[in-house]
């Protein structure tokens, strides 16, 4: 499902509209936004429509792009919903380059996660990042993510093998981040 519009400092997370789609595929053609990504993503209009579909009917998923500056500049997501366990795997994507390193990536994972455990009622996400991104880690860690192993040559890209850092936040932790703030 898309999840509702939820506005921050400096983003909102909102549902797709028309043409975000066609951003997707511009942002996912290039390889530097997608080197540290786990999946690979549709490259032909259609498919990334699909894709959208799919995840605005899906049970276990809720997603947002997110937006800053008045564009769409990426998007993130709560994905694979354990709703009998209460836990679910996030990420987020910032695929306008010119948007990297503002902190709205860290913005976007913070709506996200009092959506997941104030709205949602889970009790851990789940996360993680190549090895060698430090932003995303930078980010998961200012979310309240702490990290829980890493899966030793997990990924395969440009030719090599790579480390996968995992992480985990559980809701009474995020709780107690929250008092603290």
């Amino acid at each position: 499902m898309f999840g509702p519009v939820i506005k921050g400092k400096k983003v909102t997370l909102r549902p797709p509209k028309e043409g975000d789609a066609a951003l997707f595929i511009e942002w996912f053609a290039d390889t530097e936004v997608t080197r540290y990504l786990a999946t690979v993503f549709p490259l032909s209009l259609e498919g990334e429509q699909a894709a959208l579909t799919r995840l605005g009917e899906s049970k276990d998923d809720v997603w947002w792009v997110i937006e800053a500056e008045g564009r769409s500049i990426g998007a993130s997501g709560i994905h694979r919903i354990d709703w009998i366990d209460s836990h679910a795997i996030t990420g987020t994507v910032i695929g306008d380059k010119s948007a990297w390193r503002k902190g709205y990536g860290s913005e976007s994972m913070a709506l996200r996660t009092a959506y997941a455990f104030r709205q949602l009622n889970l009790h851990k996400l789940k996360s993680g990042a190549f090895m060698e991104n430090e932003p995303s880690k930078r980010a998961l860690r200012k979310a309240g993510y702490r990290e829980v192993g890493v899966s030793r040559e997990d990924f395969w890209r440009d030719g090599a093998w790579h480390d996968h850092w995992e992480c985990e936040l559980l809701r009474s932790d995020w709780e107690r981040l929250q008092q603290a703030l």
